[in-house]
């Protein structure tokens, strides 16, 4: 079925193709800094001109994604955290997507159920089929522009250099294993072709690939008219009451029983037995693991998917429930005391402080969850996905590699010790850090010789605009003022 192309995706196909360089010159031109937000303010211009007008649904929640997309662009220009970048180019895009779809969606539709994946899923599906029409429409225009029998020649070649070229490569490379000078001879042919930059063809390529992506997506989530997908009927899987008491009263007697008996183990903040400190850490972590991945989970299958015969049974349910819940509280305070004497021993790092923070996450997780067991309006997707959007998107916002650094100073400050190596390790950060140990202790050799390193390196290094940072363009400032005798 061929399209029918308007002026107007005309026009926007072009926008696209911008889209596309920026994307392009944005993501691959160097390190990734201030570009992500002129791409991102770029990408929306986009996509708000196309949609002038559009009657969007879901906007509260629509617009919370939009800002939390922002923030996780600008982090990129005012941080360096090399994690959380690395997280990014999976989590942007995704939230970016997710937005899309739900802000132009049906109103009746439901984020918070699980077939709404379904219906972005059908909705990237259309786009990629979308573009094969497109790409097929294309065709044909080139074809009524051109000599019919010039272009059935061209198609001919081309199906005969595709179907050609895995059995030439066969060929060639058992040819080459059976005589070194045809192998020489052959390794001379791409000399013939030097006339052809790479570099730029693979750009080019890249442009290509996200001008369709673009223009894929945004035409077929603009056709608000589909059929959506969803099934709002109620699951009928059912949880039998009496087995979920049994488990629930097995699984407290255990955790009863584990809590009385290393009570002090807990929280006398010491070790017990032969334990290091790595052991003594390690074992709460797993600890927090299993209280996250089994209590929780038991508690949400059980609110969903049991259906108590009577007011004591759910009453009991609740009181279970309840009961687990508090049993993972201090599994989660024990974790947290024995990673705080792992970090006095062995200092701060990135991992610990995110464990940290992720630990007093759960505990918002655990009370909302216990609130749940008793108001059963309350909705537990719904919280679970905005508060880990909150958090993470907070965590992008807030400098962790600076706290980390400043703990570890203020550590030094009390102790004398300190893992200068480890704040090499990090990003622009743990440089500061370094030039500010340096400015208290100017006789530590290691820690000269690494800013000696840093100093040369950046002098060295020519930034391009894209990679343009706040923090780097004042740690470099930092390093040019700092007097450092070799």
């Amino acid at each position: 079925m061929e399209l029918k192309l308007t002026k107007t995706d005309w026009i926007f196909f072009i926008l696209c193709l911008l889209l596309g360089v920026t994307a392009e010159e944005s993501f691959f031109r160097g390190e990734v800094g201030i570009s992500y937000i002129v791409f991102t303010a770029v990408f929306y211009g986009v996509f708000f001109w196309r949609f002038r007008g559009f009657p969007f649904s879901h906007q509260r929640f629509g617009y919370l994604l939009l800002i939390c997309i922002w923030i996780l662009g600008i982090s990129f220009f005012i941080h360096d955290n090399q994690f959380f970048n690395v997280l990014n180019v999976l989590v942007i895009p995704s939230l970016v997507i997710f937005q899309l779809i739900l802000m132009t969606s049906q109103k009746t539709i439901k984020w918070n159920k699980a077939t709404f994946l379904l219906y972005i899923f059908s909705r990237l599906v259309q786009s990629i089929k979308y573009n094969l029409r497109f790409a097929s429409t294309l065709s044909k225009i080139i074809k009524q522009s051109v000599n019919e029998d010039k272009y059935v020649l061209w198609k001919k070649i081309a199906i005969g250099l595709i179907i050609s070229a895995p059995v030439l490569f066969v060929i060639i490379s058992l040819l080459m294993s059976a005589d070194s000078q045809f192998e020489r001879m052959m390794g001379d042919i791409p000399k013939l072709f030097e006339i052809i930059n790479m570099e730029d063809f693979m750009r080019f390529v890249i442009v290509l690939i996200y001008t369709f992506v673009f223009f894929g997506l945004l035409q077929v989530i603009f056709q608000k008219q589909i059929s959506a997908i969803i099934n709002d009927k109620k699951t009928t899987l059912n949880i039998d009451a009496v087995i979920s008491i049994t488990v629930l009263i097995l699984i407290n007697i255990v955790y009863i029983l584990f809590t009385i008996v290393q009570f002090k183990y807990f929280f006398s903040g010491s070790l017990q037995g032969d334990l290091t400190y790595a052991e003594y850490a390690r074992k709460g972590f797993f600890e927090l693991l299993f209280a996250t991945l089994i209590n929780l989970s038991i508690t949400v299958l059980i609110l969903q998917f049991v259906k108590p015969a009577s007011l004591f049974i759910k009453r009991f349910i609740q009181v279970l429930l309840t009961t687990l819940i508090l049993s993972s509280g201090v599994m989660l305070v024990s974790a947290f005391i024995r990673l705080n004497l792992y970090e006095e021993a062995y200092g701060f790092t990135l991992i610990r402080v995110l464990a940290h923070s992720f630990m007093i996450f759960l505990v918002l997780i655990y009370l909302y969850t216990l609130f749940k067991i008793w108001i059963e309006k309350l909705s537990l997707f719904h919280f679970y996905f905005i508060s880990s959007l909150l958090y993470y998107t907070g965590m992008n916002l807030i400098d962790v590699e600076k706290f980390v650094v400043e703990k570890n100073l203020n550590r030094y400050d009390q102790t004398g010790k300190i893992d200068h190596i480890y704040l090499n390790s990090l990003s622009y950060s743990g440089i500061l850090g370094l030039i500010e140990l340096h400015e208290k202790n100017s006789n530590i050799p290691e820690v000269k010789q690494i800013l000696l390193e840093r100093k040369e390196q950046f002098s060295n290094d020519d930034f391009s605009w894209q990679s343009y940072n706040l923090k780097r363009e004042y740690v470099l400032d930092r390093l040019k003022t700092i007097n450092i005798k070799e």
